[in-house]
C-alpha cells in the first residue's frame, strides 16, 4: 500500500501553511501596535496582551475591531517618520555647499574643460539656487 500525497493534498497544505504565515504577520502586526500605541496606558496595553495571549484568535479579532483605524494612524505615521529620517540623512550627507561647487567650477574651467560661457552658466545656476 503506497502512502503518497495527492496534488489536491499539497495544495491544500501549501494553503495552511500560508494562512499560518498569515496569522503570525497578523498577531505580530497586533503585539507591534499595543506597544507603539501612546494613547494606551501601561494596564490596558498589559491586559491587551494578556487577551491576545490568552485567547489569541479572538483577542485579535476584537483588537482589529476596536483599534483597527488606530493601526493604520500608527502605520502611517511611523512610515512618515521613516521617511523624514531618511531625508534628513540624505540632506546630511549630500548636501554641498555653494561654495565648494564654484571652487570645482573654478578648477574645471582653469583646466579648461569648462569654457567661459559654460563656466557663466553653471556659476548663475548654482547661485540662483
Amino acid at each position: 500500500m503506497e502512502n503518497t500525497l495527492g496534488f489536491f493534498d499539497i495544495i491544500w497544505s501549501i494553503f495552511l501553511l500560508f494562512l499560518l504565515i498569515a496569522w503570525f504577520w497578523v498577531l505580530i502586526s497586533v503585539v507591534a501596535d499595543v506597544f507603539r500605541s501612546k494613547d494606551i496606558s501601561g494596564i490596558a496595553k498589559a491586559l491587551w496582551i494578556g487577551f491576545v495571549i490568552i485567547i489569541p484568535w479572538l483577542g485579535v479579532l476584537v483588537y482589529i475591531i476596536a483599534r483597527g483605524d488606530r493601526m493604520q494612524e500608527h502605520a502611517v505615521d511611523a512610515m512618515a517618520r521613516a521617511e523624514d529620517a531618511r531625508r534628513s540623512y540624505i540632506r546630511s550627507v549630500a548636501q554641498v555647499s555653494p561654495a565648494d561647487e564654484l571652487a570645482k567650477l573654478t578648477e574645471l574651467k582653469e583646466k579648461g574643460v569648462l569654457t567661459e560661457a559654460e563656466f557663466a552658466e553653471q556659476k548663475a545656476k548654482i547661485l540662483s539656487a
